[in-house]
């Protein structure tokens, strides 16, 4: 007859799985005695938009039709990303064909490649352009100097 397959080390291992199975068994009957009845689980809204456990007293009553899903409509005069825009060129790297222009309004440093520019650009210069995003960043499209 063969010898006993089973080593010292299996039993030891074998016990410390039973162990750690009792163990999570254990802490799941403690969870679901100490989780009791945490109510309905409804959660209210106000006017705006901050949510709540208790119901708001004394609500107005909003009408389905007044509520908008979704990106709400442009006004006239907010400003579009592709709007035309001016700044400083703060860089400009002629021999590698890049630089970075300030804009006016925002401060923000936008990135210039001379493929964009229409005419010959330079350092100090104020120019109008537009911006599309980038792979790092805003780039500067369309970019005519000021006269």
């Amino acid at each position: 007859m063969g010898k006993s397959q089973e080593t010292f080390g299996k039993k030891e291992r074998e016990k410390k799985r039973a162990k750690k199975k009792e163990e999570k068994a254990r802490r799941k009957e403690e969870r679901k005695a100490n989780s009791g009845d945490k109510g309905d689980n409804i959660t209210y809204m106000d006017v705006y938009g901050n949510f709540h456990d208790t119901p708001p007293e004394a609500a107005e009553k909003v009408k389905a039709k007044n509520i908008e899903i979704g990106i709400p409509e442009r006004q006239a005069g907010e400003e579009d990303e592709d709007d035309v825009r001016k700044g400083t060129i703060t860089f400009y790297n002629d021999s590698k064909g890049f630089g970075f222009i300030k804009d006016k309004k925002t401060g923000q440093s936008v990135f210039l490649h001379i493929n964009q520019c229409k005419e010959e650009v330079k350092e100090g210069q104020l120019v109008t352009y537009e911006t599309v995003k980038g792979p790092k960043g805003p780039s500067a499209i369309n970019v005519e100097v000021q006269r």
